[in-house]
C-alpha cells in the first residue's frame, strides 16, 4: 500500500495532467466495479445465510413450513454476521481492486515504507487525525443546532455489536475499515486521479463517493436536508485522509489518521452514549 508516484517534498512537481477524457472512464470503471463487487458479495452472503436459516427451520418443523411462514420465522441476520459481511464484502472490494487495478510496484512500496521513517509523516497523520474529529464534531455540534437527524446510518449497529462483541466490534472500527476503506478510496479511487494529475478533482470525486457509501439519499431513512448534511461532512473527512496521503505521499498516513478518528468518536461513544459522525 504506498502512493502512485513517489514525489519530492515540493508535492506540487508533477507532470504535465492526462487528458481527462481517458482518465474519468477508468476512475468511473474503478467505482462501478466497487459497487458490483460490494454489492455482490453482501447479497450472496445474506442469501447464504439465508438459505441456512431456512434449512435449520424447516427441519425443526419437520418441512411444513411453507414460504410466507419461513419468510416470517427467518428475522433479521444477527448483528455479528452483519459485520463480518460488512467486512467480508467492503474489505475484499478494496483488496480484490487494489490487486486489480492499483496495484503498487516494489519501487512505490520502498518509497511509501522511506516516508515513514520521516518523523513529519507522523505529525501530518496526527494532525489530520485529529483534525477530522474536531471537524465532524462541529459539523454535527452545527447540524444539530438546526435541527437535522445527523445519527449516522450504522449508529445502531456499532452500539449493538459493541454490546455484544466489544473486543471485535473495536477491532472492525478502529482498525480494519480504516485499513480497507483508505485502500479503495484513497489509494485506488483518489490514486487514480492523483497520478493522472488531478489531485483536486480526485481528492473531491473520491471524498463524494467515500461519503455516498456512508450514506445513500433514500435508503438511509432519513430526511434529504439531514442526508446532505451527512454528505457533506463525510466528504470533508474523506478530503482530509486524501489530502494526508498527498502530503506525506504514503497511506499509512491516511490509514492512521482514521484510526485515530475512529477511535476517539468510539470513545466519545461510549464515554456520552452519542459521537460526532
Amino acid at each position: 500500500m504506498s502512493e502512485v508516484r513517489p514525489l519530492p517534498d515540493a508535492i506540487d512537481a508533477a507532470p504535465a495532467a492526462l487528458p481527462l477524457r481517458s482518465v474519468l472512464p477508468a476512475f468511473v470503471l474503478d467505482v462501478v466495479l466497487a459497487i458490483t463487487l460490494s454489492f455482490s458479495m453482501l447479497m450472496l452472503g445474506l442469501f447464504g445465510w439465508a438459505a441456512w436459516q431456512g434449512v435449520q427451520l424447516a427441519q425443526r418443523n419437520g418441512g411444513a413450513l411453507d414460504a410466507q411462514a419461513l419468510q416470517a420465522q427467518l428475522g433479521a441476520p444477527p448483528v455479528l454476521f452483519l459485520i463480518v459481511m460488512t467486512l467480508v464484502s467492503t474489505g475484499g472490494t478494496a483488496l480484490l481492486l487494489y490487486v486489480w487495478r492499483r496495484r503498487a510496484t516494489p519501487v512505490e512500496r520502498r518509497a511509501s515504507f522511506n516516508r515513514l521513517r520521516h518523523h513529519r509523516t507522523w505529525v501530518w497523520a496526527l494532525v489530520a487525525g485529529l483534525a477530522t474529529f474536531l471537524f465532524s464534531s462541529l459539523m454535527s455540534a452545527a447540524g444539530r443546532a438546526l435541527g437535522l437527524d445527523l445519527e449516522p446510518s450504522n449508529l445502531d449497529l456499532i452500539r449493538e455489536g459493541f454490546a455484544r462483541y466489544p473486543v471485535f466490534l473495536t477491532l472492525f472500527a478502529v482498525m480494519l475499515a480504516p485499513l480497507y476503506e483508505e485502500l479503495l478510496f484513497r489509494r485506488v479511487l483518489f490514486g487514480r486521479l492523483w497520478q493522472a494529475g488531478w489531485p483536486v478533482l480526485g481528492l473531491v470525486l473520491s471524498s463524494l463517493v467515500f461519503a455516498l457509501v456512508h450514506e445513500l439519499p433514500g435508503l438511509n431513512g432519513k430526511p434529504m436536508a439531514s442526508t446532505v448534511f451527512l454528505i457533506l461532512v463525510y466528504a470533508g473527512m474523506g478530503g482530509m485522509f486524501a489530502w494526508v496521503y498527498r502530503r506525506t505521499q504514503t497511506l499509512w498516513a491516511p490509514i492512521a489518521a482514521h484510526i485515530l478518528n475512529n477511535a476517539i468518536a468510539l470513545a466519545v461513544l461510549q464515554v456520552y452514549g452519542s459521537a460526532p459522525v
